[in-house]
């Protein structure tokens, strides 16, 4: 009884802020666009088989698929060379510092870079990465944020520029952790450099290589800041949480907004269980 009454605020809290939400969501995603009629699954199939949505779910596949592979592949790379520095802490802060920013200063910052320069316009401002391409002799860039279907890769730079720094850190401290005795058995036996690698340090922390991507993944998956700050969603670089948003409060259309909302839910829950499942596989081990 006891734990019940300390666990009573918290439970309500739980109840009130996501589980009714989530049970008027899915109620709202059977019904059409003013709430009033049951429509069955027409908002689902609205969904997957409308052409122009495929754009967002092709997006936001290739949002789930690139980001966490490079933000984890750059913060392994960084964490093995930060290993051998004697004087790591600085660089690994300023690594980790955009992890500190929110998305849409991210953005702004990343605007800065890709801001193009109307040749029309002589005293405009150019962007950096414009500014770079220039001097490397290409006269007349696009405007990298209509240039599609790059742009969308160039929105992800963002997230990896995030991301990378929290899979330095994490994966760090993993590399840390791996027992010297083992990493000195392995080098008597003869193996160095790649093999040291491929046998030791990533058998060895796996695990937190699983749960880093996936995490990233989780995050990735609910990307809209960094689309709505820096396209608002236009030129192809819709993603699921935009085109969510774009229904719910700019069309209005409350059931296609909800099944979206389940969609992405349903997306997520099963990172989420993972990564959950393999945390604890990680604390029984250790």
């Amino acid at each position: 009884m006891a734990r019940l009454v300390f666990l009573g605020p918290a439970l309500i809290l739980v109840t009130v802020g996501l589980v009714v939400p989530a049970v008027l969501t899915t109620i709202g995603s059977f019904q059409d666009s003013n709430g009033k009629k049951f429509v069955g699954l027409t908002n689902y199939v609205w969904t997957f088989t409308t052409p122009d949505n495929w754009v967002f779910l092709r997006n936001t596949a290739l949002w789930i698929i690139i980001t966490p592979i490079f933000s984890t592949v750059l913060g392994f790379m960084l964490a093995l060379l930060m290993d051998r520095m004697r004087r790591e802490s600085l660089p690994k802060s300023l690594i980790f510092m955009p992890m500190a920013i929110s998305f849409v200063g991210a953005s702004i910052i990343w605007g800065l870079v890709y801001e193009y320069r109307d040749p029309a316009v002589t005293d405009q401002q150019v962007g950096l990465l414009s500014a770079i391409v220039i001097k490397l002799g290409w006269s007349d860039p696009p405007n990298w944020l209509l240039w599609q279907p790059w742009n969308n890769f160039l929105l992800m730079v963002i997230m990896i520029w995030i991301q990378t720094g929290f899979a330095l850190v994490v994966l760090s401290a993993a590399i840390k952790a791996i027992p010297t005795d083992v990493t000195e058995a392995a080098m008597l036996d003869g193996a160095t450099g790649w093999k040291l690698l491929t046998r030791v340090t990533v058998p060895m922390i796996r695990g937190t290589l699983v749960v880093v991507l996936t995490t990233i993944a989780i995050g990735v998956l609910k990307v809209f800041d960094i689309v709505y700050t820096m396209t608002n969603g236009n030129f192809g670089t819709q993603v699921l949480a935009n085109e969510m948003y774009a229904q719910s409060f700019v069309q209005f259309d409350k059931g296609r907004g909800s099944a979206l909302a389940v969609v992405l839910f349903l997306a997520v829950t099963p990172l989420i269980v993972y990564n959950v499942v393999q945390l604890r596989r990680e604390q029984q081990i250790r």
